[in-house]
This record gives C-alpha cells, structure tokens and sequence, in this order.
C-alpha cells in the first residue's frame, strides 16, 4: 500500500535539543510507521557553514568557528541520545570533522566541494532525528537524498524526474514499515557529485518527494501555525487560513508569501498531492491545508513586497512575444502595465533584477527596445483569490494618484505604490477586502403599513446590497409603540411576523438602550418611521450613543430651532449620520437635488410646490360637479386621507416639509415663521371627529366661491407650500392660491406632489421635481435609499 505522508521540519524546527524532542513527538503522535520525514539543517548549521568558507576564502583563520559548529551538534548528540546510539553519532561526526577540515585546508575548492561542505548540516540532521527515534522505540534510517535525486547541472539544478522516481520506489520497496528521515536542500548529479538546490531547497526537497513518491500529503512544519489572509507580524487582525487552492496558494507565493515559496508548489502541479502548513511550536492548533484541486476560492489574502523594480520602457515589437519570453525564461513578471505609445513596465523582484537586464538588453534590437528606465524606489499591494475580480471595485477605491493602475491576472490585483505606501495601504486593503467583514445592524422604529413594506423591500435588496457592500447588513431589532424585539442574531426576514408576535415584550427606552449596547454589531442604524413625538425627543439620546438614524418621522427636522441645531452639533462631535429624505415628498430626490445645487456654487432663491398627495388629490378632482365635503368623505373612505382628514385640510403637514427644506438650504427659522392658512375654520378645528365630520359640509360655501372667483381669471384651485428668500425679507407661507391654468401645479395626476425650485443657476426655467410623494412603497424605498447611502459612508476609508 502506498504511503500516505511526509513531513518537512526546518531548521528552527531543529534549532535545540527540546525542538528536536518535539519533532519527534510530533511524528510519533501525528505520524505512521512509514512516513517520509525531510530535514533542514539544525538551527543556523547553513550559515555557519557558510561562514566557514567565507572565512578560508578571506585567508582568516577558521578552526575556532569551526569547533565551535561542532561543538553545537556534540551538544545536541549527546543530550537526546544514549551511550550507544551516542557513540555511533559521535564517531561519524568526528569523520566529518575530519573531511571538513581536509576541504578547508585546500587552496581553493570548486562548486562541488563547497556543495559538499555546505551539504553537512542536512547529513547531521538527518542521522540526529533518525537515531532520535530508534531511541523511541521505532524503525527509522537516515537517507542522503544524493543517493535518490539526480540532477542535471544548471543555475537551479533540473531534477530528472523519471530517472529520480525509480531511485525513490526502489528506496521505499526495501524499506517497508520504516520511517526514512531524508536530507533536504541537496541531489547530485550523473556521478554523485553534491548539488544544492538552492534558496528554499528544502520544501522543494520535500514536495518533490512527495510527488516522486505518490505520497497523499505533504506537511510543512514550520514556526507558523499556517498561511493568514495578511502578515500577522503586520496585520494585528490577520486570520488563519483553513483552505486553499495550489493555484491561489502558488500566485500568493509569486507576490512575496513570507511561508509559501513558489518552487515548492510546482511538483504539486497534476499531482494528487495535498500540502499542509503546520506549526511544530503548537501542533495541536488549526492549519493551512493547499488543495490540489479546489472549485472554490479561499478566503482573500493581501500581501506584499516592501521594494520591487520596475521597468518601463517603449516597445515597437510585440508585447505578447515579449511576455512570453519571459515565462519561458522564468521570468513572469509580477505585474505589468501597458500604456498609450507603446510604453510597456514591467514589475520584478529585486533579485530578478539583473535577469530581466540581461534578457531585455539582448531582445532590444529585435523587438525595438529604447528609452529602458529602472524605478526601485516602489512596493508592491496585492489581494490573491480565484474571486480576485469582485473586490476590484474595493481596492481601487484606496489607491491615490500615486499607485499604478490595478493589475488583474492570474487570480490576483496588484498594485504599485511609493515604498513609504506600502504597510499603510497593506492595512488598508486588508480591512476593506480580506478582514472580517462589518456587520450593520438596524433597528425599525415603528411596524406598520410603511414598516412592513420596508421589510419586503430589505428582504429582497439584502443579497445583493450586502455583495454590493461587502457588508452584513441586518435587520436586529422591531420596535412597536408598545412592545419590541431585538435578537443579536438577527430577525428572520422570512418570518419575522410570527417572530415579533411570539417574542416581544413591553419596554422603556431604558431598557431598550441597554439591549442595543449587548448587540454585536459594528454600527447601528435606526429607521424611525413613525410620527412619535416621544420617539423624536430620543434622537439626542440615540446619537450619544452613536447610533445613526434615518428619518421618514417629520418631527425631528420640523422641531424646535434649538433642539434641531442640538441634533446637527450631535453630528459634528462624532462620524454620525443622519438621513431624513422620506420626510418630505417620499421617494422623490428633493433634499438631494437641494444639495447638488449648494454643493455646485448655485443659490437657491425659492422653493415651492404641493408636498401633500392627498391635497393634490382633492383639488384635482375638485370641478364643483360634487362638494368639496364630499370629495373628501370619498376620498376618506379610499384612505387617502388620515382617519381625522383634518390632519391633511389643516395644512400642517405642509407647512412642516417646508420648514425641512427651507433648513436644508440653510435657512434657521421656526415652524411659526411659516404663514399658515388651513382650509378647516378655527371653529371646526378643535371638535370631536364625529362632530367634524358631521358639519364638515360647512367647508363649501368658501371653497365654490373661490373655485368660481378663480376660474373667472382662468387660474385653479391648488393648496401650495411657497418660500421666497430672493428678497430682503423671507416670505414663507402655506395656503389655497389661484395658479395659471398652464402652471406646473395645475396640471398634477391626483395624489402626486411637485417641487419647484427657482435659483441663480434656474431663474425663467426653474427645476421642477414631481411623482408620487406618498404611498408606504416609495416612502419604504425612500428610507431603504438613505440606509444604503449611511451604509456607504460607514464603509468609506
């Protein structure tokens, strides 16, 4: 049966004798008895080695570092092993000191000894685990990988794979229900000479094995717990990644990963081999695991690279040729750009600098290569995901004038920004596209026929506001003038009837405050959609606690100067949002049309209209074919008036969206400077209903002699709110009035409202807003259009 696992320590897996214990606890609890087992040099064995050669090369003198190596792995022997096993390890060490010496004293050395000199460190460790474990009761036999990988000689030596594969199942077949502990970092060529294989050589090591091996899983043990979606030395909030694919994991590693090296993944590539990146420090904890195939994408990862060289240059030859050479160079560049006349940059690491140069300065005559400029004073951004392309939209949004343009492309976006940008930016992407995602939680303040309709309309935009977003946004609480729900876990959208009148209960404010502090919610935003007095006296209360709030209740915006400027100071002291565009002509975008007119330079010298449906509605019908009494009993009994209609004829509500508008446009004035005139008598005005409605006939007499009187002149009958501040003084009033036949008021479908907004940029054509200005489904889309707009701006860096 084939075997099913490899394990890769490094050298800081290695680095003393507890690590070393560790190892070997770690594959005797998470192991079988013939796993594959790969090892790097102990601790820093490579660059002492290094060291050692630097020194004879400079002619100063090296026997006392080396003593000092040594001594370092006699250390480690003689505390993991006993006498017997000691001795053996003693002796070959003594061997080896021996060899290292005679390769030292030599006048100069080729690349093969110094290969063979550098090589000791995987040899020592290898025998080190190996009788580490025999010590433990079990079969284990140290490997040189020279004598199973053959190499052809190059830069980076070029494994011969079929000839390799042999040598490993031979290897396997002799050593039945044997661990192996193999060297990593080294293969030989044809005749046995060492090899190196380089930067990483060791993860290479292993995953070649593994492959050559058939083996099912390969695991890196390492000083992390895994791959994060940031650098957890960078990013406080980086997470651990449970699962990735080998393509996203291999993009990752091209972009700077500091645990994943692209040269390691390659001999997973049409493989059924799975990589694990493990923690040897805390085994015991969750880990990365690199799919071999995956049709879904992981969680996005942000990365970067501190400095990278860019070469820009202008190309009259085929930039796919170009590119293409480049790959088979080995030289994909991490990002590139082209721009307008032909100018083509590139984006490498440093190290790929003199490569590039090299390849770029022998195609320039070829492909017309001229004006080559290197820029190394620029770092590198990129998010790596098979989703890469829905987080575009987030991404660009954080980039200045100085990054380059987003790159997309093998299941990355990637950009380039002055180095001194980069961990700031690094931050900012990881926030916005990689870390955990907000979660916006809302709050309905009143349940009625608007209430229900908002919850239909949420129900079915959430999907797609929350992809929009990259947000959650939810419904966490339903409030009632006598009971509420409020569930951290959210309402349930498609039973949220049934919910409340199962689960609610009486409260106070108190108490309900102190239930929306237990949320667990990043922001909170409340949808006051009632016409509570009451409920209007908390915004000062809900601000403090810094809850936003989106109005369709007119009362907050219509109230008392002092208590509204006590409201929109409460703004200035923190970033809190308030949004009341329901409050005054439902859906229609008239308090935004007021602000692009401030915010354009214009002045606005007048606003006027019929902010009242319902008023619209009865003079438009009003002919005198029937009385004005009965047109509004009729129109009572469709609903289109409040139950008491002369909540509607006292003009109030008129008078109240005026004021919000005149406020809007920065005008401080109050309620009372507004001239009203209502179309119910003072003597009818204060009666029981019953009684209203009763002698409510007494509203004609006035109303046919107007209407008359009116059409001698050839105007109409229309209630109409007016504003005027062209002049010295501000004329602010809402009654009936006489209008031209040919008036924009004139000529309305019953039940619409119209605005008329008359500026310095709009004087003989003034802006003109209509459309229905009432009904519960344009005032819940009205209120759904300022939560979205509250949403952004939370969301906005």
């Amino acid at each position: 049966m084939a075997r099913c696992h490899l394990h890769k320590f490094g050298g800081s897996s290695l680095a003393d004798a507890d690590c070393y214990r560790r190892v070997a606890h770690i594959l005797l609890t998470h192991g079988h008895s013939d796993d594959l087992v790969v090892v790097s040099a102990a601790g820093k064995t490579t660059n002492f080695l290094y060291k050692l050669l630097s020194l004879r090369d400079s002619n100063q003198l090296w026997q006392e570092e080396l003593q000092v190596l040594i001594s370092y792995q006699q250390g480690l022997i003689e505390q993991l092993l006993s006498n017997e096993q000691a001795r053996d390890l003693r002796e070959r060490l003594t061997t080896d000191k021996a060899q290292l010496i005679s390769l030292l004293s030599l006048d100069s050395r080729n690349d093969y000894q110094i290969s063979h000199v550098v090589s000791f460190g995987e040899r020592w460790s290898a025998r080190l685990m190996a009788a580490l474990l025999r010590e433990s009761g079990v079969a284990a036999s140290h490997v040189d990988a020279c004598s199973i990988l053959v190499a052809d000689e190059a830069a980076v030596p070029q494994i011969r794979v079929q000839e390799s594969r042999a040598k490993v199942q031979a290897l396997l077949a002799a050593h039945p229900n044997e661990r192996l502990v193999i060297t990593g970092f080294i293969c030989a060529n044809e005749r046995g000479d060492t090899l190196l294989l380089g930067r990483n050589g060791s993860d290479f090591s292993a995953s070649l094995i593994a492959s050559l091996a058939d083996i099912e899983r390969v695991t890196i043990w390492t000083d992390v717990e895994g791959v994060f979606n940031a650098d957890p030395n960078k990013i406080n909030d980086a997470k651990l990644l449970k699962s990735m694919s080998l393509a996203e994991a291999d993009r990752l590693a091209r972009l700077g990963s500091p645990v994943l090296h692209s040269r390691t993944l390659q001999p997973l590539f049409n493989t059924e081999v799975s990589l694990a990146v493990r923690s040897s420090y805390a085994s015991h904890t969750d880990f990365t695991l690199i799919a071999p195939h995956s049709s879904s994408a992981s969680a996005p990862v942000v990365t970067n690279l501190n400095a990278v060289v860019l070469f820009g240059f202008k190309i009259a030859g085929d930039v796919a040729s170009l590119l293409e050479q480049l790959g088979e160079a080995g030289l994909t560049p991490l990002a590139h750009w082209v721009s307008a006349h032909q100018r083509l940059e590139l984006a490498y690491t440093a190290e790929n600098q003199k490569q590039v140069q090299k390849l770029l300065d022998a195609q320039a005559e070829a492909l017309g290569i001229k004006d080559l400029q290197i820029n190394t004073e620029l770092g590198l951004v990129a998010l790596v995901s098979a989703d890469a392309e829905h987080y575009r939209r987030s991404f660009a949004r954080l980039l200045s004038r100085d990054a380059k343009p987003l790159f997309s492309g093998d299941l990355s976006l990637v950009t380039l920004v002055p180095q001194s940008q980069v961990n700031l930016l690094t931050q900012k992407v990881h926030r916005r596209c990689a870390g955990p995602r907000k979660r916006i939680g809302v709050l309905l303040l009143g349940v009625g026929n608007i209430g229900e309709a908002w919850v239909k309309l949420f129900k079915s935009v959430s999907p797609s506001l929350n992809q929009e977003l990259e947000a959650q946004v939810e419904l966490v609480g339903l409030v009632t003038s006598s009971k509420a729900l409020i569930k951290s876990t959210g309402v349930d959208l498609q039973s949220w009837q049934q919910e409340f009148d199962n689960e609610a209960t009486p409260w106070q404010y108190e108490h309900l405050f102190e239930q929306l502090e237990q949320l667990n919610c990043d922001e909170l935003i409340a949808l006051d959609i009632s016409a509570s007095a009451s409920l209007t006296l908390q915004y000062p209360e809900f601000f403090e606690r810094g809850i936003h709030m989106v109005s369709a209740n007119k009362l907050a915006g219509s109230g008392p100067l002092p208590f509204y400027r006590e409201l929109k100071e409460q703004l200035g002291y923190r970033r809190l949002f308030w949004r009341y565009n329901a409050s005054c002509g439902a859906g229609l975008p008239i308090q935004h049309a007021l602000n692009d007119l401030r915010n354009s330079g214009d002045s606005v010298e007048a606003v006027g209209g019929i902010f009242s449906g319902t008023l619209c509605w009865l003079f438009e019908k009003y002919d005198t074919s029937k009385p004005f009494s009965e047109l509004v009993i009729e129109a009572r009994g469709l609903g289109i008036t409040e139950p008491d209609p002369r909540d509607d004829l006292s003009g109030r509500d008129m008078q109240r969206k005026l004021l919000i508008l005149a406020r809007e446009i920065g005008l401080e004035i109050e309620l009372e400077d507004i001239e009203l005139r209502s179309l119910v008598p003072a003597h009818l005005a204060d009666i029981p209903l019953e009684q209203f409605l009763a002698r409510i006939g007494e509203l004609d007499d006035e109303l046919l002699q107007q209407y008359g009187a009116a059409a001698e002149q050839n105007k109409v009958l229309r209630y109409v709110a007016s504003l005027d501040n062209s002049g010295a003084v501000l004329k602010a009033e809402v009654g009936l009035q006489w209008i031209d036949a040919s008036h924009p008021y004139a000529n309305l479908t019953p039940g619409d409202n119209v605005f008329v907004i008359r500026s310095a940029f709009y004087q003989g054509n003034p802006l003109i807003i209509r459309g229905p200005g009432a009904g519960r489904e344009v005032t819940a889309a009205a209120v759904q259009s300022d939560l979205t707009q509250i949403c952004r701006d939370l969301l906005q860096e």
